[in-house]
């Protein structure tokens, strides 16, 4: 008996794949995402690397999805001190689907509407579960978590990516808090020493 060693060609037919691999190893499948396929690690490791706005921001290091994340979750406790560990994590995770599917700016949604979004909630819902949240957050920490990422894009846009604070104001509105408090989390910084930070941060507020 002879085998061939030649790799099997996918049918004309077949269904294009629709997973993602990890560096874990794990499969994410975006069309039917599992909790049980997502880890933490995959999460920080992809949001340290997925910069934020098109990576139009100075300093020699970009500004990623992770530490815009860190960023609204320390602005979500300056608002609302009393926020709980559900929600401080629901903070941190919001874009959390971005780890597997980028960071779309906000002009380009514009221009594709809304067909992403099914994507990007199924995977959001399966991160929650994965990690014991509510898959539908409840309106009043939705509310918080707007109010504190446009408060983070705000101070982004100003201080890293070259608005005006008066175009800030316009697209952003202006933000409830100082930006004073929150320098240490302005400053772009390598991707190693995010992803261990974001990581840090998760286990903290998950260990309570």
């Amino acid at each position: 008996m002879t085998f061939s060693s030649a790799p099997k060609r996918l049918s004309r037919d077949a269904p294009p794949r629709a997973w993602q691999r990890m560096l874990s190893g794990r499969r994410l499948n975006l069309l039917d995402p599992s909790p049980l396929d997502i880890e933490i690690g995959d999460i920080a490791h992809g949001l340290a690397r997925v910069a934020r706005w098109n990576g139009q921001t100075i300093g020699p290091h970009i500004f990623s999805v992770a530490q815009h994340s860190l960023l609204v979750e320390r602005i979500a406790a300056e608002i609302q001190p009393s926020v709980g560990r559900a929600e401080r994590l629901f903070m941190l995770l919001h874009d959390a689907p971005e780890y597997v599917i980028g960071d779309m700016i906000s002009p380009f949604k514009a221009v594709i509407g809304d067909a992403y979004k099914s994507v990007e909630n199924r995977i959001l819902e399966a991160i929650m579960l994965r990690f014991s949240l509510p898959p539908a957050p409840a309106q009043a920490t939705l509310k918080l978590a707007k109010q504190a990422d446009r408060a983070a894009a705000f101070f982004e846009a100003v201080s890293l990516a070259g608005f005006t604070r008066r175009e800030a104001e316009r697209i952003f509105g202006l933000p409830a808090i100082s930006p004073q408090a929150l320098t240490d989390e302005m400053t772009p910084t390598a991707v190693e020493s995010t992803q261990a930070r974001f990581l840090a941060r998760f286990l903290e507020i998950d260990r309570g």
